[in-house]
């Protein structure tokens, strides 16, 4: 593996980390109890919402690192998905997760 991949790999690991962290953390926000008081169950209440869909993208962020570090793994990473040529570096640093070497 390049230096390029072990960076990148570095970077994945940190930031799966982090999320897997915060996904936790948000779960554990959304099961907890609410508050007896009713005037800060409605604010509990209603900050819900933002708490899910927080926790509908965190896991879909953790299922593409996860994915990327599969593929690199595997020896796939790096190589796009659609054309099988290789993704361009640089793209691969701004977006370590990309899987195709153009935007959709």
């Amino acid at each position: 593996m390049d230096t390029t991949h072990s960076q990148l790999r570095s970077q994945l690991e940190a930031q799966l980390d982090r999320l897997v962290q915060r996904v936790g953390k948000i779960e554990g926000d959304l099961r907890s109890s609410h508050d007896n008081d009713w005037a800060e169950r409605a604010i509990e209440v209603e900050n819900d919402p933002v708490l899910e869909s927080l926790d509908s993208s965190g896991r879909l962020e953790l299922a593409a690192i996860r994915s990327a570090l599969v593929r690199l793994d595997e020896g796939t990473y790096g190589t796009c998905s659609k054309c099988a040529k290789p993704i361009d570096v640089r793209r691969l640093k701004a977006m370590p997760t990309a899987t195709s070497a153009w935007r959709a």
